[in-house]
C-alpha cells in the first residue's frame, strides 16, 4: 500500500495551500520639481531660521553650522523631488539665501538682546539697518561657508536623489 502524498504548501495550516503572496506594488518615482523645490524653499527657512536664532543666542557666527544648513537644503530637495537636474543647482541658490536670511536672524537676535527689544520687531521694522550691520561684518570667511553651504546642497540633493 503506498502513503498518500501530502498537499504543498503549510503542512500545518491544513486545507488548501496557499497562493504565493503578491509582490509589493514598485516604489513611486520620485520626479517632482516643484515638490522638491517647496521642501528645499521649507528647509531653507527652517534651517536657516534656527542657525539665525543659535548664532544670536551665542552671539558667533558658527560657520560649520552654515554647512549643515546648505545639507538639509539639499537633503530635502533631493528626497521630495528626485533625479532632476534642476533641484541641485536650486537647492545651491536657495541654501545661499538661506544662510543669509540666517546671519540676518542672528544679528537681530543679537541687537534685540541689546535693545531689549523683540528680534521679531528688529527684524521686520529694521530690515535696512540690519543688512548694513552684515555688510560692515562680513569677511572673507562669511563668504567660503556660504560657499560651503551652497556646494553642500549641491552635492545632498544629487546624492539623496538615487
Amino acid at each position: 500500500m503506498s502513503q498518500p502524498v501530502p498537499p504543498p504548501g503549510n503542512p500545518f495550516a491544513g486545507g488548501a495551500p496557499e497562493p504565493y503572496p503578491m509582490a509589493p506594488p514598485p516604489a513611486p518615482v520620485r520626479d517632482n520639481v516643484g515638490l522638491g523645490l517647496l521642501a528645499a524653499l521649507v528647509a531653507g527657512l527652517v534651517a536657516g531660521g534656527v542657525y539665525g536664532a543659535v548664532m544670536g543666542g551665542i552671539e558667533r557666527e558658527i560657520g560649520w553650522a552654515a554647512i549643515g544648513v546648505g545639507f538639509l537644503v539639499g537633503l530635502a530637495a533631493g528626497k521630495v523631488g528626485g533625479r532632476n537636474p534642476v533641484l541641485p543647482v536650486a537647492s545651491a541658490v536657495l541654501s545661499l539665501g538661506a544662510v543669509y536670511l540666517g546671519q540676518l536672524v542672528g544679528i537681530a537676535v543679537m541687537v534685540a538682546k541689546e535693545l531689549n527689544v523683540s528680534a521679531t520687531d528688529v527684524f521686520l521694522n529694521e530690515f535696512g539697518p540690519l543688512t548694513e550691520a552684515w555688510n560692515e561684518g562680513k569677511d572673507a570667511m562669511t563668504f567660503l561657508f556660504i560657499a560651503l553651504a551652497a556646494f553642500a546642497a549641491f552635492s545632498a540633493a544629487k546624492k539623496s536623489a538615487r
